[in-house]
């Protein structure tokens, strides 16, 4: 019996070992499928199928591989257990079992036969391994009619990528293993021959694959939903003779396995006396699929066939007929399509090895197809080149588009068009609704589903709202689009739109509230239930971009409120969109405690990103490079020596930008460390409004200058002009729950933070992208809500003054008094905030004329209110007493609130009232009963005071370390261990007071405080110590362009020779570095950005905690404390293996230290680059070992002795 989830565990652990294991059979150049790897590369690069680097390429491949390997390993075991290779024989002789089988059948042990049966394969080919053995495994499938797709010896990996002797026998022992009970640990045994848990592999099997490929099944009912309206009234309205479908984006197979088993039950009843092989032959004649992902279409292949099988009554492949498949590995946006003609013609082009599209001539031929579904694939494309070849091909890819517009295209070009001979073909998808209301989509609404295209025609017949349905494994939300390919026909288009999302996760998906809504009344328009509106929507509605799939009346409210609107932003704007680009956020952004360390401080600002933008605060702001004077002019890089040093070493990546032409920063002559774009504003206000790009709900700050905004905040400047009233007026009206309302009405819904089930949440967790376009044409109604402005941007100020960084610049006697004064303060303002925000929104409500009446607050003996006890939280707590719904906005871990269902008796009776009278315009008011909901009010989920003051101590802790005194001495830089920083720091009451404080208590133990902290701000000095082998890898070619740079800047000082060609080296992924502190403290590019050098391996004498070095240090005092340590642990009688790693160390800061240091100091008569340089030298050949010899080390190489000294 096949355990699904323990399976899908246990092969991603043998998935890592063997992409390790090629891994290293890539890197060995007398392994043929290392050179065939670079040689397919160069071809790709050259036929523009890739822009990856060559390392981001191999690594794609070898993962590749890696699967394939397991994916036939797995076919070969099904096959095995489910008796699908009776009778067959390995290496002419050998029956099956070949790898292993069930322990307890009545002919005894098939785990024993098969090792019987390969060690007597090895007797006969005693030079052979286990790798051998799998392959003649894979030989009988590949010579069997049946079986040769499978495995296909012409561009299955298996056969290319030779995995080591010791990893196939591993493989081996994998597939063996028993439990306790003798039992094999994965039995694939199956009396249904259901394949189903292949496609789990499929999606879950590989990390990279499912990035890259955006891998993710459609769910059976999702799946028959759309081949109900797609597929059965094509055959319906075609018939079966020479029907033809597709899925462009099959993947494992789901819609062409349902598409199977449908056409196999109309031949059955259209012929039933054929024979049941042909009418299996004929079903799978008329169903086709194309994916990118090899192993994908194995999966496909496979279940198709062992589908086959069982319809026709065969119980073995050895004996089956060859069923045809027209299932094809390749790229379906490449084949035979696009708007420049054949972008790819299969006898001049470059293919993959894996690729074999070229054999299944005609698969993309548009027009071709009566049907055409599928679950298209969300994502962005990541290569640019490959990017561009799309963009070419599918006119109505724009922008930063995502790969469902190529494909939403391709899908109606592979449809059959309409004319005199025959009716159009059906096409059904289920994709990202992204493209309703971002930018890229605009010519998908406009023109393709709009009908305009006129060598594409489309005429949409159904949009179906699915993004608050519960369906498993997609996180983004979804629409299903039904459409055929003719002219369109009929003024109305069916559309159902979503009220509400699903309430909860249902136990059974394909019965979930919302889903069932959608199925049972998608042909009754007019229907108004819980979760969907069922509406015949006026074609030209839906050729307007953006789209609002929005029911309950919310359409209705939106044109209420616009018709409200005497003014838009975009009317009284200087202008509204990005403070600037800076195309290079991981070089150029920095800590405040690197920023102070570099001594510069004019070389930095003060950058805002969105996430920082929160209920009326700018919550923090990091330190970012911005070589700017006045009016924004560039100034020389010269102006900045400690920077101009930090950027050198990303010099390469940074010149090689691409700007907007296309170019590179070094081909158009750019300086390559200014950012992207930066608009002068000359005519601007100082002042700006940013706000948050993306949030579940709107926030929109004032600032009053000296800072910059990142992409993700965005900014509204208004003219030089403009008054305080103005922005005041601007400011408040933004931040209303109207605003909120009107703004997602028009904004791309991006689902919720790290969601993987859409639909098993609420609305209120979505995040939006609120986009400069949409802010700028929100109506602005007649009202003046000024002074609400002012008010509340008074107090998001004085909240930020009241926070605990603030309160710590006391004395150590006055901090405890000062945290906790701050902290009453900090609620009270709080607590006013939420009050005066909650009158801005009843404002609003009279202001766009929702209501008639005036519902604020006109007295001052209330000035505070909590979260929940506003109106709404009151409503709905009453609402989940009374079980008429069910919500986790009081508990959600970011605002925990409790439910508050009674008008709270503390107020006075005017306030109670006038809760009172909200409280019944809600319930009566459809308007306000729409607004007054959790997903337009204010969260107020901006973190806690507790939080706040961990960070703040925690940082204070930290500067306090960082005292560049701490780590120097009468002979220079020093190394300290923790025990010995702890013993300098013993007087220093404060550090002592707040190590307590974040301890909770008194008496704390000093060395392992200290430890806990110090370990996620340090950073190992060498490159083996920081990185896993992939990320060494990368970091020596960083290396070798550091190298060409020198070179090259020595030939720009007039030295001879030709200036070097550099490539860019690539960039850094989490998963190369060893630990995620690591990764956080250097990002892609590497640049250093903690706080301390952690010299792990050496340890002080007597004591066991970690030694460290300072990040202040430059690279001279790097490398002299660096050679200090290589005397002390010398001294103290440390070992080889200690003492190498530390000369490795100071081989990788050698160039730096000679490139920046290479003066003469008075003091000492000699250079910091001649003093390590010798004293390195010196320490090589007292150990017999070249600097080549030390980089190799490893961790591991500590075990083994000597580093080879021949290098």
């Amino acid at each position: 019996m096949i355990v699904s989830s323990a399976l899908l565990k246990d092969l991603r652990g043998q998935l890592k070992l063997v992409e390790t294991d090629l891994r290293r059979q890539a890197g060995d150049s007398e392994v043929a499928w290392s050179g065939e790897l670079r040689e397919q590369f160069d071809h790709a690069t050259a036929a523009g199928r890739t822009g990856l680097t060559w390392s981001a390429w191999r690594d794609g491949e070898i993962s590749q591989a890696a699967v394939a390997w397991l994916i036939a390993a797995t076919f070969i075991r099904f096959c095995e257990d489910n008796d699908l290779l009776e009778g067959a024989v390995a290496d002419g002789q050998i029956p099956v079992p070949w790898i292993a089988g069930p322990t307890d059948t009545p002919t005894g042990s098939r785990v024993a036969r098969a090792v019987e049966h390969q060690t007597g394969y090895f007797t006969d080919h005693p030079a052979r391994n286990d790798r051998h053995w799998w392959r003649e495994a894979f030989s009988v499938l590949a010579n069997l009619p049946a079986g040769k797709a499978l495995v296909d010896p012409a561009h299955n990996p298996v056969w290319r990528a030779d995995i080591s002797p010791e990893a196939a026998r591993a493989l081996l022992e994998f597939f063996r293993r028993t439990d306790e009970s003798g039992a094999l640990a994965h039995d694939f045994t199956d009396a249904d021959l259901d394949t189903r848990f292949l496609g789990d592999l499929y999606q879950d099997l590989s990390e990279y694959a499912k990035k890259t490929f955006a891998l993710l099944q459609t769910p059976v009912f999702v799946e028959e939903f759309i081949l109900d309206r797609t597929l059965e009234p094509a055959i319906a309205e075609f018939g079966l003779k020479d029907f033809k479908m597709i899925d462009p984006t099959c993947g494992s197979g789901h819609f062409l396995l349902g598409a199977f088993d449908r056409l196999l039950a109309h031949w059955t009843d259209e012929a039933p006396g054929l024979d049941r092989r042909e009418r299996v032959q004929r079903a799978l004649d008329s169903i086709h699929g194309v994916d990118l992902n090899p192993f994908a279409v194995a999966i496909a292949r496979f279940r198709l066939t062992v589908s086959a099988l069982r319809a026709s009554g065969d119980r073995s492949l050895l004996g089956a007929p060859v069923y045809r498949h027209h299932v094809a590995i390749g790229d379906s946006l490449l084949g035979e399509q696009g708007t420049q003609g054949d972008l790819l013609v299969p006898d001049e082009t470059f293919l993959y090895a894996t690729e074999d599209i070229e054999d299944y001539r005609g698969v993309l031929t548009p027009g071709r197809y009566h049907s055409v579904v599928g679950n298209p694939p969300y994502i962005t494309v990541k290569d640019k080149t490959l990017s561009e070849s799309y963009r070419r091909a599918y006119s109505m890819c724009r922008g930063k588009y995502a790969l469902s517009v190529p494909f939403m295209e391709l899908f109606f070009r592979l449809a059959a068009r309409a004319d005199g001979s025959h009716g159009a073909g059906f096409v059904g998808q289920i994709t990202a609704n992204s493209f309703m209301k971002r930018e890229f989509g605009r010519p998908l609404v406009e023109i393709l589903l709009a009908g305009r295209d006129e060598s594409n025609p489309v005429d949409l017949r159904s949009v179906i709202d699915t993004s608050g349905a519960y369906i498993p494994g997609h996180g983004t939300p979804t629409v299903i689009l039904i459409g055929r390919r003719r002219r369109p026909l009929g003024a109305t288009v069916r559309a159902a739109l979503g009220v509400r999302g699903e309430p909860g996760q249902p136990t059974e998906p394909a019965t979930g509230l919302v889903w069932t809504d959608i199925v049972d009344h998608l042909d009754e328009p007019g229907y108004q239930g819980p979760f969907v509106t069922v509406s015949d929507l006026d074609r030209d509605a839906l050729s307007t971009f953006p789209w609002s799939l929005t029911g309950g009346g919310a359409g209705d409210l939106k044109a209420r409120i616009d018709s409200m609107g005497t003014l838009v932003p975009r009317a009284v704007a200087y202008r509204i969109g990005v403070f600037g680009i800076m195309g290079a956020d991981d070089a150029f952004m920095v800590p405040p405690d690197l920023a102070r360390r570099l001594g510069e401080p004019d070389d930095f600002r003060p950058l805002v990103v969105g996430e920082q933008v929160r209920d009326f605060q700018i919550i923090s702001a990091d330190p970012t490079f911005f070589p700017y004077g006045n009016s924004h002019v560039l100034l020389s890089l010269d102006a900045f020596p400690a920077s101009s040093r930090r950027l050198w070493s990303v010099r390469c990546e940074l010149g090689n930008r691409a700007t907007f032409s296309g170019q590179t920063y070094f081909a158009e002559g750019r300086p390559y460390y200014e950012w992207h774009q930066l608009p002068k504003d000359v005519g601007a206000h100082v002042w700006s409004i940013t706000f948050a790009y993306v949030a579940t709900h709107n926030h929109f700050v004032l600032d009053r200058g000296g800072k910059a905004f990142g992409r993700t905040a965005p900014v509204i400047k208004l003219p030089a002009s403009a008054t305080e009233e103005d922005h005041f007026n601007l400011l408040a009206i933004l931040n209303t729950s109207t605003a909120c309302f009107w703004l997602k009405q028009v904004s791309h819904n991006k689902g919720r933070p790290g969601a993987e089930l859409a639909g098993a949440d609420e609305p209120w967790e979505h995040r939006y992208e609120f986009t400069s376009t949409k802010v700028q044409e929100f109506p602005l109604p007649a009202m003046p809500l000024a002074e609400r402005g002012r008010v509340l941007d008074a107090l998001g100020g004085a909240l930020s003054a009241t926070a605990p960084v603030e309160a710590l610049d006391v004395t150590s006697a006055r901090m405890a008094n000062a945290l906790a004064e701050a902290e009453v303060r900090w609620n009270e303002l709080r607590g006013q905030l939420v009050f005066e925000q909650e009158e801005l929104d009843w404002a609003s409500y009279q202001a766009y004329g929702l209501t008639d009446e005036d519902f604020t607050y006109g007295d001052a003996d209330v000035n505070s209110v909590g979260p929940s006890e506003r109106a709404f939280a009151i409503a709905l707590a009453r609402d989940v007493d009374a079980g008429r719904t069910s919500t986790t906005w009081f508990t959600h871990h970011n605002h925990k609130f409790a439910p508050t269902g009674e008008i709270p008796t503390k107020w006075p009776s005017s306030y109670r009232a006038l809760i009172e009278r909200r409280l019944v315009e809600i319930e009566s008011n459809p308007n306000i009963r729409l607004l007054e909901r959790p997903e337009y009010k204010r969260r107020w989920a901006t973190r806690g005071w507790d939080a706040l003051e961990k960070d703040a101590v925690t940082a204070a802790v930290l500067d306090r370390l960082e005292n560049a005194e701490h780590w120097r001495d009468a002979s220079g830089p020093v190394t300290r261990s923790v025990a010995e920083l702890a013993d300098l720091l013993r007087d220093d009451r404060m550090l002592i007071e707040l190590l307590e404080r974040l301890a909770g208590g008194v008496d704390v133990d000093v060395v392992p405080a200290l430890e806990r902290l110090i370990a996620e701000e340090a950073v190992p000095y060498l490159a083996a110590l920081r990185y896993k082998a992939s990320g060494v890898e990368k970091f020596r070619e960083w290396q070798h362009a550091w190298e060409l740079q020198r070179e090259e800047d020595r030939i720009e000082s007039g030295g001879p020779g030709t200036k070097p060609t550099i490539a860019v080296p690539p960039k850094y992924g989490q998963f190369d570095f060893l630990k995620p502190a690591y990764w956080k403290a250097r990002g892609k590019l590497d640049v250093p950005k903690e706080r301390f050098i952690a010299y792990h391996r050496v340890t002080r004498t007597g004591e066991g905690s970690t030694v460290l070095g300072w990040a202040g240090w430059n690279y001279a005092e790097q490398g002299l404390a660096l050679a200090r340590l290589v005397g002390d642990v010398k001294a103290a009688g440390a070992m080889e293996e200690t003492v190498i790693p530390l000369l490795a160390g100071l081989t990788e800061v050698e160039p730096w230290v000679a490139q920046w240091h290479n003066e003469i100091d008075p003091a000492f008569g000699t250079s910091p680059a001649a003093a390590v340089s010798g004293f390195l030298d010196g320490e090589l050949h007292e150990y017999g070992v070249t600097r080549d010899g030390v980089t190799a080390w490893t961790p591991r190489a500590a075990t083994r002795g000597r580093p080879r000294k021949d290098a």
